[in-house]
């Protein structure tokens, strides 16, 4: 007689999947599990990482005021579908430092803050330019390592700290935000983002071409602590947010308890104290009276680095300066901060205007080195601006 084979249990069947799907997440490096946790990226992340806190004005805060025509003109119903449909949750349209519209959408206020993700960057810029003017930074040809004197290994010690603000430092960085084991993964959900950028070889020649790295922001802001002796959060505190008067606190998101602020990425604040970062730009580094970002630094800032090829290797840039976005519009040229999710601040000079959108995603579709609906919040704002 043939024994009749024994059928496996699919109570066993799952288990051992289990087992083995266990397995697997625990041989995982400590970001990839952080990464398949917390799965995508989403503005609301205050409470996934550890922060610092960017203290406010409090009783020296200064207020938007509102605009005699305050919210008194509507977007079209077209207008409103495409804010929705990209779950916009701040849309804030100011001129002459007045607040002419403000929308808030999903939940979101005035009071509440939102991951700014990739306009960070121009924080960072800002800094840098803070320190030059101080005389803690001795010139921005200086090469990283004398502020990162680890950062010498191979063509790392060629790379200056221009290279680095005009994203022109040649660093193996991969800028891939869907692949759960990219650098840029690592770099946001990992916990030693100084060990990951200075680890880095730099793989072309730095000051050729420039390539969006999230890595090299974040080693200039490794230099930057290093020249002016305090944490990223506490110098931005002393030189932009308490001067700027701003409303609320502010946070930016750490490596680990105790650790090092993403620079590149995270840092935290509302609509109407990131427009102050807007109209930083638009007054070339003055507020209210007081320059607190050299002008003649400024004006590099916001100036095309156009000795560098292009991102495709083909032409002279001329939509990027230091660590701000030069975004082309209707004959004009609009600085500009830039997040992955939709986190855009533009500046409008002919308009003394500023306007500030975020919100949970943006547009995929790309017209040159710009996602298309970068554009449009900037046709809804004119509309505003001139109904």
């Amino acid at each position: 007689m043939i024994p009749m084979k024994e059928k496996t249990s699919p109570l066993y069947t799952a288990a051992g999947v289990l087992v083995l799907l266990v397995a697997v997440y625990f041989s995982l490096p400590y970001y990839a599990r952080q990464a398949l946790v917390h799965w995508m990226p989403v503005i609301d992340d205050l409470e996934t990482f550890h922060r610092d806190t960017v203290h406010g004005g409090a009783a020296r805060a200064w207020l938007w005021p509102r605009a005699e025509e305050y919210n008194r003109h509507s977007l079209s119903p077209a207008d409103e579908a495409y804010l929705d449909s990209l779950h916009t949750v701040a849309f804030l349209v100011i001129r002459h430092d007045s607040i002419l519209y403000e929308d808030y959408r999903g939940g979101w206020d005035d009071a509440r803050t939102s991951n700014i993700y990739s306009a960070t960057k121009t924080i960072v810029g800002l800094l840098a330019g803070i320190a030059l003017g101080e005389g803690k930074i001795h010139s921005l040809d200086d090469p990283v390592s004398c502020y990162v004197p680890g950062y010498v290994r191979g063509r790392q010690a060629d790379v200056t700290l221009r290279h680095l603000l005009t994203m022109s430092g040649g660093m193996a960085w991969d800028e891939a935000y869907a692949s759960l084991f990219s650098v840029t993964t690592q770099g946001y959900y990992g916990n030693n983002l100084y060990e990951l950028v200075t680890g880095l070889e730099v793989a072309d020649r730095p000051g050729v071409q420039f390539s969006y790295r999230s890595g090299e922001t974040q080693l200039l802001a490794f230099a930057i602590e290093a020249a002016t002796g305090v944490t990223l959060s506490q110098y931005v505190e002393e030189k932009l947010w308490k001067p700027l008067q701003a409303e609320r606190d502010a946070y930016w998101l750490l490596d680990k308890e105790g650790g090092d602020e993403k620079a590149f990425c995270c840092f935290h604040a509302t609509a109407r104290d990131v427009a102050r970062l807007g109209r930083l730009l638009l007054s070339r580094g003055e507020w209210r009276g007081r320059q607190l970002v050299p002008r003649e630094y400024m004006d590099e800032m916001l100036r095309p680095a156009s000795w560098l090829k292009d991102q495709w290797g083909r032409d002279s840039i001329s939509y990027y300066g230091m660590q701000a976005w030069l975004y082309p519009y209707n004959g004009e040229v609009l600085p500009c901060m830039r997040g992955m999710l939709g986190q855009y601040v533009y500046a409008i000079p002919s308009e003394d205007a500023v306007v500030v959108r975020l919100g949970r995603k943006r547009c995929d579709v790309y017209d040159g080195p710009f996602t298309t609906d970068m554009a449009r919040y900037l046709d809804m704002a004119m509309r505003l601006l001139h109904p």
